[in-house]
């Protein structure tokens, strides 16, 4: 039996995504109760996200569906500073040109997600630069950071893991806590927020938002009104202990420009057997007693459970037509040994391909493989493939590996590509 009342958090916990929460009774009695307004931050350092960022979006998400609030806080400002969180350098820091682009792309990843606009439980979607950036250090100093103290700072696993390997923290990365903890602030303030989530690796700032807002109230005389919480969730590995959302290639993007739905839709084909029940549970919207009964399917059964997490995943972000369409699309590639249209493709020029078109380069370009070693290691294997042929040798790719048009090139059994003749 569930140990929560609320809505939300019932369906939080039952998914998986609850790991701490600073005043959970308080939590689940203002959830029961009424709206909550409750918010995530996201760094701008890339103009898209990805799957290592579904377990935030799939809170903001169900926040949404349970009625109540969600805020996507894009952290312009902080983006600034660089979040020294399970990093052991410093952050390259980006210009505002750059920083305003990576937030337009993110918007892209939200869509599917969250329905935004001005009332009700309707998603906004919120900049700190907007106060952070107008901020007067002094006053700033005066103000809040009488509410921090060097000593707790110092015992956060962000600052000590630093510290612990002798990696340099700089100034500027050290206040970012600071701030991050007055983003609380001023969402409470404007806009009645009263729950930060987070991943675990978020607690320290988050605790730092909570008793940062607590103590404000206090030093105003006013306890009770800014009965703010924060909840984390686990920090989502693999089963082979592998970081969720990256693969060899690179991460797992959202958007559709970055990696095609196809492409999506074979991230989530691929997973570990061991991996597939949690992440049905996390990253889709199937009722329970069908996770629970696709999770009873063992030996071959278990692709079954593959495709529909695949499926469900990309329908989800890009659509159920795309997703159908991806899963179609695998089914001729692997199951007839076809070459679907959807297939990711680079496209040669008719005078480089009758040139004679270097083996590796396409592979390389559609992300088959890294290097020419690599590729060279592939041949070896026999997992090198050029229409379904494995390649013996190194060679050129011309004309007459046309069919249809197209060459298809695969490594192994599972990654394919098109190489595309241009007319």
């Amino acid at each position: 039996m569930t140990r929560f009342q609320s809505d939300l958090l019932r369906v939080l916990d039952e998914r998986g995504f609850i790991h701490q929460i600073t005043h959970p009774d308080a939590l689940d009695q203002a959830a029961k109760q009424g709206t909550v307004t409750g918010y995530i931050g996201f760094d701008a350092t890339a103009d898209s996200l990805h799957a290592g960022h579904l377990t935030q979006i799939m809170m903001l998400h169900w926040l949404q569906q349970t009625g109540h609030r969600p805020i996507a806080l894009m952290g312009g400002g902080t983006t600034k500073i660089g979040d020294p969180s399970g990093k052991d350098t410093q952050r390259k820091l980006l210009d505002d040109a750059t920083i305003a682009a990576n937030i337009a792309g993110i918007r892209q990843s939200f869509d599917p997600f969250l329905q935004f606009g001005d009332s009700g439980n309707q998603a906004l979607m919120v900049n700190n630069d907007d106060w952070l950036s107008s901020l007067g250090y002094i006053r700033f100093l005066r103000d809040f950071g009488v509410h921090f103290t060097i000593n707790r700072m110092l015992t956060f696993d962000s600052v000590k893991l630093r510290l612990d390997r002798e990696q340099p923290l700089t100034f500027l990365e050290f206040n970012y806590m600071l701030m991050q903890a007055y983003d609380f602030f001023e969402l409470n303030e404007r806009y009645g927020c009263t729950l930060q989530m987070g991943g675990s690796d978020q607690w320290g700032n988050i605790v730092n938002g909570v008793e940062l807002c607590r103590r404000i109230a206090a030093a105003e005389g006013a306890e009770g009104s800014r009965d703010v919480c924060g909840l984390t969730t686990p920090l989502l590995t693999t089963a082979s202990g592998k970081k969720m959302g990256k693969t060899e290639n690179g991460a797992v993007w959202l958007n559709a420009d970055r990696l095609s739905p196809y492409e999506y839709w074979q991230y989530w084909r691929n997973v570990e057997d061991a991996d597939v029940v949690t992440m049905l549970t996390r990253f889709t919207t199937l009722p329970l007693d069908d996770i629970q009964r696709l999770g009873a399917l063992g030996g071959a059964e278990i692709n079954e459970a593959k495709k529909i997490l695949a499926t469900e995943t990309t329908a989800l972000l890009h659509g159920r037509e795309a997703a159908e369409a991806a899963a179609e699309t695998a089914r001729q590639t692997f199951e007839q040994g076809g070459a679907a249209d959807d297939l990711p493709s680079v496209t040669v020029a008719e005078a480089a391909l009758a040139a004679g078109l270097p083996l590796f380069e396409p592979f390389t370009e559609l992300g088959l493989i890294s290097s020419k070693s690599e590729g060279r290691r592939h041949i070896k294997a026999g997992a090198l493939k050029v229409n379904d042929a494995p390649a013996t040798e190194e060679f050129s790719l011309t004309p007459e590996y046309l069919i249809d048009g197209r060459i298809k090139l695969s490594i192994g059994k599972k990654k394919h590509g098109l190489v595309v003749m241009s007319s």
